[in-house]
């Protein structure tokens, strides 16, 4: 049984299929975080002490500088998505919408970027 109208039907109105894709990535994200969330704390929870010099020796490795960029590059991918879903389900006006989820999404690209560059330039 069809419940669409068939004017929505001549004009093609309906699910673009970008909701699906959005999910998707959201959950990849997540599922991403759960072993660098782990990696991160159990890390951090046996450094012997928590000093600047200790900090830059653990963060100078190689594999732990990757590790940070990944784990912090999908920190604020997957905030991003996170605010994005929740904008677009609470916030009616279509300008007002498009311009929270475009400032939100330059913020959270800025701190990203911030991120990253500190753990590089601590790291070498």
């Amino acid at each position: 049984m069809n419940y669409r109208s068939p004017l929505s039907r001549a004009r093609g109105l309906g699910s673009a299929g970008a909701g699906v894709h959005h999910w998707h990535v959201q959950r990849l994200s997540a599922l991403a975080l759960v072993p660098l969330t782990l990696w991160f704390l159990f890390s951090i929870g046996t450094m012997d002490s928590f000093d600047y010099e200790s900090f830059v020796a653990w963060m100078s490795r190689p594999w732990v500088c990757a590790l940070l960029v990944l784990f912090f590059g999908a920190a604020y991918y997957h905030a991003a998505l996170g605010i994005q879903v929740v904008v677009e389900d609470y916030v009616s006006d279509e300008f007002v919408r498009n311009a929270v989820i475009i400032v939100v999404k330059g913020l959270l690209l800025l701190m990203g970027v911030t991120t990253i560059v500190s753990v590089l330039a601590t790291a070498l």
